[in-house]
């Protein structure tokens, strides 16, 4: 049997564990074990157990992610999210649509210190619904738009998918944050032009609030500066080459911490909780890394990912067809699976594909970090999407009086400008790769 065949069968195995409601990191390490002993036997899969935990746990680079899910944790317990919202409320909130726009800006400013799409809508959820409630806003459109803006929380660095991506492809996890950050900040001017679109069409859906002082302006902006601070520190600090990845995550974990306890949010059980979150979102991702990585060891093994690139490639198909198609698969994954899950599943089966086509002639550098935030960007879609798109439900358990089926109509002007800055990646990789070049 041919690696590809042998692929598909324990890829059907795998979904058929899953539409069983298995977890995916479970579902991916039963199905690689099956798959591997299928081809090895059991002593050279025994032997592979001996170290396959400490094998990857033990990678450097991981440790950025239980430290920017804590940061994320100090965050929300800082009430951080609840001055961004703030900041944006009395700045554009006499807007027509201007709250909703408010609650897409504190997402972006929240994710930047996040990394986690999971944490910002639900964190922005509990902050700017009840005052969208009290504005009068649509249900419908005030669940999509934090919905919608929640998926900034990886598309704004730091990303915890882009580090895993980094890891993966061996790429420069630095660069891949520089990377992402204009296509982020397109992404959020994008859905507050959907908001403004919907305003214009719907005016009774989104009403202007009473306009605010300059003073007030002035102050809600000066009580933002922590997460300034925060981002211009661990940020700056990455992309002025004075930290790491990882000391720059340190060092906003602390700075967070700091804040966090300043304004009182560590009182009582708020340090534990925050430690109990991040150990398991941590404990979450780091499952499906290790069940990733038998399923991964399996497919190395039966040449799959190898023979499918050679395959393709000989088809001679324009480089963009390959492209699309693998953009399609992301989107039809998307409707069952996480973007985590599916970055780990997919990467090394797609990234040799596109490593051995051309793209504009890019330099393979360039085109690895190109399409990480093309697949990154198709990925979170995955997040607004039925039937499994996490931030809906997140929102949706939330706002207690909008049902789910409201929430994803709403959520479709925001699919749209999702796809449309899609096209605009593709054809024109300067978007992604402009910041490196400063």
């Amino acid at each position: 049997m041919s690696g590809i065949g042998y692929g598909v069968i324990i890829g059907l195995l795998m979904i058929g564990l899953l539409a069983l409601r298995v977890h995916i990191g479970a579902a991916m390490l039963i199905a690689g074990s099956i798959g591997y002993f299928w081809v090895a036997g059991s002593d050279p899969l025994l032997n592979y157990f001996k170290h396959a935990a400490y094998a990857r746990y033990s990678v450097y680079d991981l440790s950025v992610v239980p430290l920017f899910l804590l940061m994320g944790q100090f965050a929300t317990h800082g009430g951080l999210s609840k001055a961004l919202f703030r900041a944006g409320h009395v700045m554009i909130g006499h807007w027509k649509g201007g709250m909703a726009m408010a609650g897409v800006a504190a997402c972006a400013g929240f994710g930047a210190i996040c990394g986690s799409s999971l944490a910002t809508a639900a964190t922005m959820g509990q902050v700017a619904l009840p005052e969208l409630r009290r504005a009068k806003y649509s249900p419908s459109l005030s669940a999509a738009a934090l919905a919608a803006g929640g998926t900034l929380g990886i598309l704004i660095p730091p990303s915890v998918p882009l580090v895993i991506y980094a890891i993966l492809t061996e790429q420069n996890i630095a660069k891949l944050f520089m990377a992402a950050f204009v296509p982020g900040i397109i992404a959020a001017l994008g859905y507050m032009v959907v908001i403004r679109y919907v305003a214009w069409r719907h005016p009774e859906q989104a009403p202007a609030c009473a306009p605010t002082s300059w003073g007030q302006r002035l102050q809600a902006v000066i009580d933002t500066w922590p997460v300034i601070l925060i981002f211009l520190v661990v940020i700056g600090g990455i992309y002025g080459g004075f930290f790491t990845p990882t000391e720059a995550a340190s060092v906003g974990t602390v700075a967070t911490a700091f804040v966090a306890w300043r304004s009182g949010g560590l009182k009582g059980q708020g340090f534990l909780e925050c430690v109990y979150g991040a150990a398991k979102a941590t404990g979450m991702i780091f499952l499906i890394l290790l069940g990733a990585d038998v399923l991964n060891v399996f497919l190395a093994l039966t040449q799959m990912p190898a023979e499918l690139a050679k395959f393709v490639i000989g088809l001679n198909l324009p480089p963009l067809a390959v492209l699309f198609a693998i953009i399609i698969i992301y989107l039809f994954l998307g409707c069952i699976m996480d973007s985590l899950s599916m970055l780990l599943l997919t990467i090394p089966i797609f990234f040799p594909i596109i490593a051995g086509t051309d793209f504009y002639g890019l330099p393979m550098d360039e085109k690895a970090i190109w399409f990480g935030i093309v697949a990154l960007m198709t990925v979170e879609i995955g997040l607004i999407t039925p039937p499994v798109g996490m931030n809906v439900y997140i929102i949706t358990s939330v706002a207690k009086d909008v049902s789910m089926k409201d929430t994803f109509k709403g959520i479709v002007p925001f699919l749209t400008s999702d796809l449309l800055r899609i096209l605009l990646l593709v054809f024109f990789p300067a978007v992604a790769l402009v910041a490196l070049k400063l």
